[in-house]
């Protein structure tokens, strides 16, 4: 799905060739650092590399225009936005910035068990916890109908046990609409789940057993 030839950015990441596998979760693990940020975020065009290219389904994904990239790969970062209005609002507000329909409540409801978000859609979530407004941005970024979703330590604000049922939920949801998942996280909990780890050390990164 995603190739990365002669990557190189700064004195941050130099890789020769990487291949993410088409479906299922990828897993990006590394020491604090590392870069394992920073290739999300090439995967998606936020930043460039300095020289190199990389390929979606065998296109350089620097020649898509922003807006289609932005639905056909969307990411959630690690400290996410939350918006004025209630949650159904904040749901649906993706969704309108992309010039998709908004949801009905009753998805938008199954997109809040999928997160464990125990919250009505018409509550205000200002005053939600740190954990609750992850589990609602990450509700977010499932409303979107892409084809890649990019998580970058999505649940470093929730215990370990949680994190790994919500994950869970979240992947299994994506795995059946025959979605991409690639990931950054530090849980070794969560490798179980992936078809492919993908490890950033030493300024490269190579694939390891999942």
């Amino acid at each position: 799905m995603f190739e990365l030839r002669n990557v190189q950015f700064k004195n941050i990441l130099n890789i020769d060739n990487l291949i993410i596998d088409d479906g299922g979760l990828t897993m990006i693990i590394g020491p604090s650092g590392s870069g394992k940020s920073t290739l999300l975020k090439m995967l998606d065009d936020i930043i460039s590399p300095d020289s190199g290219e990389i390929l979606y389904k065998g296109d350089n994904i620097s020649s898509y225009k922003a807006h289609e990239l932005r639905r056909k790969i969307i990411m959630q970062s690690q400290f996410p936005a939350i918006f004025e209005g209630n949650v159904r609002d904040n749901l649906n507000i993706a969704r309108k910035f992309s010039g998709l329909s908004p949801l009905d409540d009753e998805n938008l409801k199954e997109l809040l068990n999928i997160v464990l978000l125990d919250k009505k859609l018409d509550d205000e979530p200002k005053d939600f916890s740190g954990g609750e407004k992850t589990r609602l941005s990450i509700a977010r970024v499932l409303a979107m109908d892409a084809e890649v979703y990019l998580f970058d330590e999505p649940t470093s604000s929730l215990d370990d046990e949680t994190e790994f049922n919500l994950i869970n939920k979240v992947i299994q949801y994506l795995k059946e609409k025959n979605k991409k998942i690639v990931m950054v996280s530090h849980s070794e909990k969560l490798f179980s789940l992936a078809e492919q780890v993908i490890e950033i050390n030493n300024n490269t990164a190579s694939i390891k057993e999942a």
